[in-house]
């Protein structure tokens, strides 16, 4: 895998964006996944000793290093937030979308999604447009505005990641984007049979309304 082909995923979906290959501080923990013929309820890892041998810990760790530095330069070069720049990105990659599709797209809530395009939208980065043949269907897809802000912001964006991934070579790469699939892979399997059967309310009062257990 080349360094090039690395800087061009970016455009694409959380779960293979350039943010997340970058997460190579991980990679000799991954490495054993791959020889994994198949996916098995007792896994194929040595059981975690500590929170570092913890993947729910360590991946958290790499992306907020990672995201902080890309932030910063939507942030203050661009005046977009993270999470503007996941979806200008994403739209320049699909094109145009109804904002269900984009919703599933990315992987969020409809509501999150709603929410920034909303906010692109007023900053004038993204143009919504009525379906001809359903006047109630609306698709969004980047402006001009939104085009050049892309063209302006990705070449910063690829430096950064080449500059991650510097002293990683393409075997590793390769092996480090398998692992990250196979992980996807595995927490959707764990989520279809309802491995965590709890189910969060905000609305109910989440942790607040379970913390007492805890309290003398």
């Amino acid at each position: 895998m080349s360094r090039q082909g690395n800087a061009a995923q970016i455009g694409k979906p959380v779960r293979s964006g350039a943010f997340h290959r970058a997460l190579i501080s991980v990679t000799w923990h991954l490495h054993s996944l791959i020889r994994m013929p198949a996916f098995s309820d007792a896994g194929g890892a040595p059981a975690p000793g500590s929170l570092g041998d913890l993947f729910l810990f360590r991946l958290p760790c790499a992306i907020r290093a990672v995201v902080g530095m890309a932030t910063r330069i939507a942030d203050e070069g661009f005046g977009i937030t993270h999470r503007e720049w996941e979806l200008i990105a994403a739209l320049r990659q699909i094109g145009e979308a109804t904002p269900s599709a984009f919703a599933e797209h990315l992987q969020w809530d409809r509501v999150r999604t709603s929410r920034g395009l909303g906010s692109l939208s007023q900053k004038g980065l993204v143009e919504r447009r009525r379906d001809a043949e359903d006047g109630r269907g609306v698709h969004v897809r980047l402006s001009p505005q939104g085009q050049q802000l892309f063209d302006d912001l990705f070449p910063r964006i690829a430096r950064l990641d080449a500059e991650l991934v510097a002293g990683i070579d393409d075997a590793q790469a390769g092996i480090f984007l398998q692992c990250l699939s196979r992980i996807e892979l595995r927490a959707a399997e764990l989520n279809a049979k309802g491995a965590v059967p709890e189910s969060a309310s905000r609305s109910a009062g989440g942790t607040r309304r379970r913390w007492p257990r805890y309290r003398a």
